[in-house]
């Protein structure tokens, strides 16, 4: 093969990861916006009050295990595996691993939810003892965590079954899984409340409705790609398939300790905001909420779409192509997340005030959740970059290096969270996690380009400049000449202040592109690496 032949397979494989990216994207952005609107009704009804602590402590828990379990150590584990199985077994052997798999994964997470249940009082005395000072709170949260914690079953088989598609390059139904959570909070939020009385168990219920939608909904999706699991607890011979199950198993044990770091840093600061005053973690819950938006609607897409061609070009044994994939999403997470990190911190008050500003949530939550996302933002960059180079390592087997790295960034949020809590209070905490998370991803650029799994293709410096220098202009004319004061902000209708802060939001992104034109850098230029 040429190289003229190897560069255009190489734009065409880099238009095709794009458009994943996008249909991974856009289906998130669907997801998104209603999980702003689920928002929205949250702080309209609970805003900081101790019922709105605890369903957010009873939530953050199943949802801890979530991402270990399900998003976390199993996708790392089994997409390299099972990408590698599709390509050297016959079609025989490969439903014999899923099925293995997908049992035995059942089985433990059973087991798990129901010690979860019995054991919720513990889990909020682990993990917000702070609560133990007030008997309703705890009470109130120990109930909720009840309702909640099946969720944990419901949503890895859901992960299990988005890894089995993702694998088999379908993006968008998995990726379209969560908006059926936030509809099912949405209408618990607002109908179930009627009949319990207390807007946290209803919402608590909702959560459990929709662990069981969102499984259902991948069914279809499963069936049309012929890869639907039929679980089995073991098979009437040993053969590749058991040790292919095997090989999951043992990469998933440094996953799990390594997603737990990750999540650690959210649990310590749950565990150092519980002891501060009441809303300290709905102010954290709101504004991460906010960062979310794009870190999932790009991030999360693009390190989902990367690790199953990554483990294809490390199972082809093409450490080139490899490199330059990796590369490629590099500069898209900087060009994607140094502006939306700008953005957020130009218009950190004007976006809490007209989303939240109802209802329960008062002035004071508004700057109070404003702060924390300011120093939420100033992260942003680096959790997209730890998300985009994570895949590096998992693609090729190898999950114990993440790990190192996460240690290494939850011992500095530890440090950071218990130094910062004391003069920024909650802030401090937000502060804490940015910071460990540029720690994170510091320690896995550095080890990939010192295994030489990553170089650095050309024009780096300038890139970077280039995208500095827009996102600047861009934070500029935001903070400096259209943003207004927050009295005079909250002084507008909400029909204004929506239509303004989208109005804002449009500017940005066209002064940012502008500025990107200005300075050289072209569309077709980001099609390509």
């Amino acid at each position: 093969m040429t190289q003229q032949q190897q560069n255009s397979d190489s734009a065409r494989g880099t238009e095709v990861l794009l458009r994943s990216t996008a249909a991974f994207g856009s289906m998130t952005v669907l997801s998104r916006i209603t999980g702003l609107v689920r928002d929205i009704l949250f702080a309209q009804l609970m805003g900081s009050t101790v019922v709105a602590d605890a369903f957010f402590v009873a939530f953050r828990i199943p949802n801890f295990f979530r991402r270990i379990f399900g998003e976390g150590a199993f996708s790392a584990a089994f997409v390299p595996v099972y990408t590698q199985q599709r390509i050297a077994s016959d079609e025989g052997e490969v439903r014999s691993f899923v099925d293995l798999v997908s049992g035995r994964l059942t089985l433990a997470l059973i087991i798990l939810t129901v010690a979860g249940v019995v054991l919720s009082p513990l889990l909020i005395t682990a993990l917000a003892p702070g609560f133990r000072a007030d008997a309703d709170k705890f009470q109130l949260t120990v109930e909720c965590l009840r309702i909640t914690f099946p969720y944990v079953l419901f949503i890895c088989l859901v992960a299990l079954s988005a890894a089995i598609l993702n694998t088999h390059g379908k993006f968008a139904g998995p990726a379209a899984t969560p908006i059926l959570l936030n509809l099912s909070l949405i209408a618990a939020a607002l109908w179930v409340t009627q009949f319990t009385g207390n807007v946290a168990i209803a919402v608590s219920i909702g959560v459990f409705a929709a662990g069981v939608l969102q499984l259902l909904f991948q069914l279809p999706f499963l069936s049309k790609a012929d890869a639907m699991p039929r679980p089995k607890l073991k098979l009437r011979k040993d053969g590749e398939p058991q040790k292919a199950a095997r090989e999951v198993y043992r990469l998933m044990l440094p996953s799990i300790f390594g997603a737990s770091v990750a999540q650690l840093n959210l649990v310590v600061n749950t565990f150092i905001a519980s002891f501060l005053v009441t809303g300290s973690v709905s102010w954290l819950y709101y504004s991460d909420r906010l960062m979310e938006f794009p870190l999932g609607v790009f991030g999360v897409a693009l390190g989902t779409v990367l690790l199953p061609r990554l483990s294809i070009e490390h199972a082809n044994t093409n450490p080139k192509e490899f490199s330059r994939l990796l590369d490629w999403g590099l500069r898209w997470c900087l060009l994607i997340a140094v502006p939306a990190s700008a953005g957020l911190i130009a218009l950190s008050e004007t976006m809490v005030a007209t989303l939240f500003y109802h209802g329960e949530f008062t002035e004071t939550d508004v700057v109070m959740s404003a702060r924390a996302l300011v120093a939420f933002s100033i992260g942003l960059t680096a959790l997209v970059a730890v998300r985009t180079l994570s895949p590096g390592f998992f693609a090729r087997n190898d999950t114990k290096t993440p790990v190192r790295a996460g240690v290494y960034a939850m011992i500095v949020n530890a440090i950071l969270a218990i130094a910062l809590v004391f003069p920024l209070q909650h802030v401090g905490l937000a502060a804490a996690t940015s910071i460990a998370a540029f720690v994170n991803a510091g320690l896995l650029l550095f080890w990939l380009l010192r295994a030489r799994v990553f170089t650095f293709q050309a024009g780096w410096s300038w890139f970077l400049a280039r995208v500095a220098i827009a996102s600047f202009i861009m934070w500029y004319i935001l903070a400096e000449h259209l943003v207004v004061a927050l009295d005079l902000w909250m002084q507008n209708q909400v029909l204004v202040r929506i239509l303004l802060l989208l109005g804002y939001i449009l500017i940005g992104a066209g002064i940012y592109g502008l500025c990107l034109l200005v300075l050289g850098i072209r569309p077709r230029q980001l099609m390509t690496r």
